[in-house]
């Protein structure tokens, strides 16, 4: 499974053109009333080199699922209704590419006279909290029954629940707010939407590093540890329905060397702390996605839940050391292939084979 992501924005923001850049879904991105969803595959220049090495029957690249819901009302005509309805698509996404309007231009329907990133992420935050209220309400309102009736860790529950929705009503996202392990844990369930990693995308006119309304999007997320990717949204949402060959040559000329998409899914596995490994053979040849710091019998989880169970050993070859030595044999030959037991933490670029006794 990939990377999932949850494109939010007020509306105005050019949220479905950005949609379009990454994704070269080309939907409309006027009266947007339904949620877009879509699945694309991740350019990796490693995959492609893996595959042109092995010839295998089957090639499976990394994914990016991409969710992008209906703009939120600057009014504040959302929560409790449509756009509580709305954000119910991204409970389940790792992070939020919150889409900021950085671009002054009459011609697209705006809800505000005037273009200010920072309000609007405050008024899609509150948005995001009003949803959360709702959720924790519910779950107090449910604990509190069983707290009465003598449960303890039920009552622990309620506890924690209360403290975060007092901070929201605060104006405090739950991002933003402290907690222990114990209280993630006991989170967990609710999805809190406001809890959610966000990277800020500023989507520009031209790549200008002028723009003032950028330079204000960028100082709000310093303060917030938050990561900021510029994009001009309508060029490169023209250059994504371009053949593949001829789209680096418009990039280069905007100043570019990846794409939105690649910009992008760089700076979410950054922030999210992901790395890709790799299974290859001739049968098929895999990109796969774990947490930085995830042991070996986890991210051998990713590929089946019975490596995991009967984990015994991962032989690893890096990306690198096959690249330069043109071949797994040459590779074991320089003593750069490794053995690794249930310690071993997986890196970006690893090539594996995993040993385990099947489940029975």
């Amino acid at each position: 499974m990939g990377l999932s992501c949850g494109l939010i924005g007020i509306s105005g923001c050019g949220k479905t053109t950005i949609f379009n850049a990454i994704t070269a879904a080309g939907v409309s991105s006027f009266g947007v009333t339904e949620m877009n969803h879509s699945i694309v595959k991740v350019p990796d220049e490693r995959f492609k080199k893996l595959v042109d090495m092995y010839h295998p029957r089957k090639q499976v690249p990394a994914t990016l699922d991409v969710v992008d819901i209906p703009g939120l009302k600057p009014d504040g005509n959302n929560s409790g209704g449509s756009g509580f309805k709305q954000l119910g698509h991204i409970k389940n996404v790792e992070a939020l590419l919150h889409v900021v309007r950085c671009f002054e231009d009459q011609s697209v329907p705006y809800g505000y006279d005037t273009v200010n990133p920072v309000r609007d992420i405050e008024t899609v935050d509150l948005e995001l909290m009003a949803a959360d209220s709702i959720t924790l309400k519910n779950k107090i309102e449910r604990m509190t029954k069983k707290a009465k009736a003598g449960d303890k860790d039920a009552a622990r529950e309620v506890t924690i629940c209360e403290k975060v929705l007092a901070a929201l009503e605060q104006g405090i996202p739950a991002r933003r707010q402290e907690f222990t392990q114990h209280e993630l844990n006991s989170l967990y369930e609710c999805n809190l939407v406001s809890l959610k990693p966000v990277l800020y995308v500023a989507n520009v006119k031209s790549l200008d590093s002028g723009n003032k309304h950028v330079a204000a999007l960028t100082g709000y997320a310093q303060n917030e540890k938050a990561d900021v990717v510029v994009i001009s949204g309508k060029d490169e949402a023209e250059i994504s329905q371009l053949a593949s060959e001829d789209r680096p040559e418009f990039l280069k000329e905007l100043g570019l060397q990846e794409s939105s998409m690649e910009r992008l899914l760089n700076t979410a596995n950054k922030m999210l702390k992901m790395v890709t490994f790799f299974t290859v053979g001739e049968d098929e040849v895999r990109a796969w996605n774990c947490k930085k710091g995830d042991k070996a019998p986890q991210a051998a989880g990713k590929i089946h839940t019975d490596m995991e169970k009967g984990f015994v050993r991962m032989e690893v070859i890096h990306y690198n050391d096959l690249m330069e030595l043109g071949s797994e044999d040459a590779v074991a030959k320089s003593g750069k292939q490794h053995l690794e037991g249930k310690e071993y933490e997986v890196q970006d670029g690893d090539i594996v084979v995993v040993r385990f006794n099947k489940s029975k």
